[in-house]
């Protein structure tokens, strides 16, 4: 049966419950990942998820900032949440579940952004940054008998030339620096992660699933960058048959500045 997951980086799921809605509803993912959710896990709203067929719901959650969760039609286990760089700030969660047989563990991550400053010596946000990008090495994607591995988030980090809209003004821009995307992609790589956003879509055409705030018309300028990933083990990567950017969703009411990336299998 196919299976289809999404990613997205909502910015507050209670402030954006009505446009969490309407894209399960139009779009009925499997499992839904989200990031930034900014709300403690006892005000977590469960029960809009539960009434649209989203039982199973895990949450790594904290007041105001960061905090992943994910909701699935399908049943789930909370497996870890892990900490990186000594700090406790619900960035990630492992859950387990199992599907056409066989088990997929599913890893949701939300990156530190890495603040203003891209020079590590005088911006700790930057440096936490890095570190945290270096630990995720420890991360790596199961390929035991019957066990598939599936890494999403909002990554913060904008990999490929043309995942920004100008490759040669974001040089020195966080999210885009040398140092951020080779430490990106030098961590996939000795992982053995595959982009499936990229191996479904040519490195080479222009792809964004964040567009900021500050533009008077995103639409207009668009000068986005993809920020937002979906890796898998290299056995599941086959599988891939679809992979969508939900770029109309940055215009619904009251948006995230984080679009929806889905991923679909079988």
């Amino acid at each position: 049966m196919p299976f289809k997951i999404a990613t997205w980086n909502i910015n507050s799921v209670r402030l954006r419950l009505p446009i969490v809605q309407r894209f399960l509803e139009e779009y009925r993912p499997d499992v839904l990942c989200l990031q930034e959710t900014k709300c403690p896990d006892d005000q977590f709203p469960t029960a809009a998820f539960r009434k649209l067929g989203y039982n199973h719901i895990a949450i790594h959650g904290q007041k105001g900032y960061h905090g992943v969760a994910t909701v699935s039609r399908i049943p789930l286990e909370t497996v870890e949440k892990r900490s990186f760089c000594g700090i406790v700030d619900c960035r990630h969660l492992l859950t387990r579940m199992r599907v056409n047989g066989g088990d997929i563990l599913l890893h949701n991550f939300y990156v530190p952004a890495g603040g203003d400053e891209p020079d590590p010596e005088i911006n700790p946000k930057f440096r936490h940054k890095l570190d945290f990008i270096e630990e995720m090495r420890a991360v790596r994607p199961a390929e035991m008998e019957n066990t598939a591995t599936i890494l999403v988030g909002d990554l913060n980090i904008a990999p490929l030339e043309a995942d920004v809209w100008s490759h040669k003004q974001l040089l020195n821009v966080v999210s885009h620096t040398p140092v951020e995307t080779s430490g990106l992609e030098s961590m996939r790589s000795y992982c053995g992660w595959v982009d499936l956003v990229r191996r479904h879509i040519p490195p080479e055409q222009k792809l964004f699933t964040w567009w900021s705030y500050r533009a008077r018309d995103w639409n207009l300028s668009d000068r986005g960058r993809r920020l937002d990933h979906i890796w898998s083990s290299p056995g599941l990567a086959p599988a891939l048959s679809r992979v969508e950017v939900l770029r109309e969703a940055r215009g619904w009411d009251r948006p995230s500045d984080h679009v929806p990336v889905i991923a679909e299998f079988g």
